[in-house]
């Protein structure tokens, strides 16, 4: 890298004996009037770097774990050329530890008059909001021994959306639903299935299926078939609370949540079910309702880029009253929550009743598979005490779970890579059973 301003000078001059120059520039400019004056009129002609005009095109979302691609253009008004190096900042996240420098700094050249492009490539390790910073440039002179510097506010976001990694296990799951939606016959009965069509009755047949006015129609006996109903109302509940921010295989557990209820909303709205968002913690954090099917992946995935959790208790009482709110008619509500006895005891327990008197509820929780490991650790004293630990764990979930399933409500507790396939599945079964 050229040596700019005094170091330059002082560099240039590093032959002449150190007695002979004095501390101050004029002195530097009496004993080299020649250097002094090509350095000046290497400054003179190094291009003005405020009058530098700049603008942004690009991408403004990218999903966590992709690379987003930003272009600068740099227009140069002035009649000298430009000889710049740019750093292009954007905050920490937005880039692989290690990588920033590499990818944030440009060197380009413009022509008087014209304008050059400079792409920056984000790969972002953090979801939310990314907003640009400034650009700082540096305008060299033809010599290189001086330059101008100045920055420019050039804004712009991208936001980083969630991964949605549980996506592969939706062309299963629609295999599944597409057997229960009627393409393979179901023959179930109960509360929540829509008639589908009439066939004849064959031997094994449910009698209680027999139609009998259009029996009587016809020569044959004619039952009813059955499809489980569509167009149901399904709220997903985000608990934002303090519990959310705990950590699971490095990754926060509203995280594995988020994707567990993306999958949902995906297989749900390919049902003809309608779908809903609430984040809440003490306050709504988002809330997503009346999306139709082909938007609602979308809009859910734009309102779970900016959630994070909060550390504050989740105010169990108003999540509820929220929830009644915002599905004011019998809807299956999945709450994705902790099944911590504590918070659970003091919480959600208590208020529980005004969510099942009127709804269908499933709770699912994040579990930790560090846990099962260590409950199953032996060999030193250590060991012991952390598997006696994990065991005592593990049975104050299995008590939560069960006083849950005692109110009605069905329960989902799986590792993050478990949870999305199986909070989909019973969303499957619940519809299989007609209890939607």
């Amino acid at each position: 890298m050229a040596l700019t301003g005094r170091a330059a000078l002082l560099a240039a001059l590093g032959s002449i004996p150190v007695g002979i120059l004095e501390p101050s520039w004029t002195g530097i400019f009496a004993v080299n009037g020649p250097l002094a004056l090509a350095c000046a009129c290497d400054y003179a002609l190094a291009a003005p770097v405020r009058r530098l005009q700049l603008s942004r095109s690009g991408d403004s979302s990218t999903r966590l774990g992709d690379t987003a691609e930003v272009t600068l253009t740099i227009t140069n008004p002035s009649r000298r050329p430009l000889r710049a190096r740019l750093r292009d900042a954007w905050p920490p996240s937005s880039w692989r530890p290690g990588t920033e420098i590499a990818a944030s700094r440009h060197e380009l050249t413009v022509p008087p008059g014209e304008r050059r492009r400079a792409t920056t490539r984000l790969h972002p390790v953090r979801r939310g909001d990314h907003r640009a910073d400034r650009v700082t440039i540096r305008s060299y002179g033809p010599l290189g021994l001086f330059s101008r510097q100045g920055a420019h506010e050039v804004p712009w976001s991208v936001r980083v959306l969630p991964p949605f990694t549980s996506r592969k296990h939706l062309p299963s799951k629609l295999a599944r639903l597409r057997e229960l939606d009627g393409r393979t016959s179901v023959l179930t009965r109960g509360e929540g299935t829509e008639f589908d069509s009439l066939r004849e009755y064959v031997p094994g047949d449910d009698t209680r299926s027999i139609d009998w006015r259009a029996t009587a129609r016809q020569s044959a006996v004619a039952v009813r078939t059955w499809r489980p109903e569509r167009d149901r109302h399904i709220l997903i509940v985000l608990d934002t609370g303090r519990t959310s921010a705990g950590r699971v295989d490095d990754a926060p557990r509203l995280d594995a949540s988020m994707d567990a209820a993306l999958l949902l909303a995906a297989l749900a709205s390919r049902a003809g079910d309608r779908v809903a968002l609430l984040a809440y913690d003490r306050r709504i954090r988002a809330l997503v309702q009346g999306r139709a099917a082909g938007d609602v992946l979308p809009s859910l995935v734009n309102a779970m880029a900016t959630l994070e959790p909060e550390l504050v208790e989740t105010d169990a009482r108003g999540l509820t009253a929220t929830a009644l709110r915002a599905a004011p008619r019998r809807s299956l509500i999945v709450l994705l929550t902790t099944l911590d006895a504590a918070p659970m005891e003091e919480g959600l327990l208590p208020v529980l009743p005004q969510l099942t008197q009127r709804h269908t509820v499933l709770v699912a929780s994040v579990a930790d598979p560090r846990i099962a490991r260590m409950a199953q650790a032996r060999g030193d004293m250590e060991a012991v005490y952390e598997a006696a630990a994990a065991a005592q764990a593990q049975d104050e979930r299995r008590r939560t779970a069960e006083q849950l399933r005692r109110h009605g409500v069905t329960v989902v507790d799986a590792t993050p890579e478990e949870l999305a396939p199986a909070l989909a599945d019973a969303y499957l079964a619940l519809k299989a059973a007609g209890r939607l």
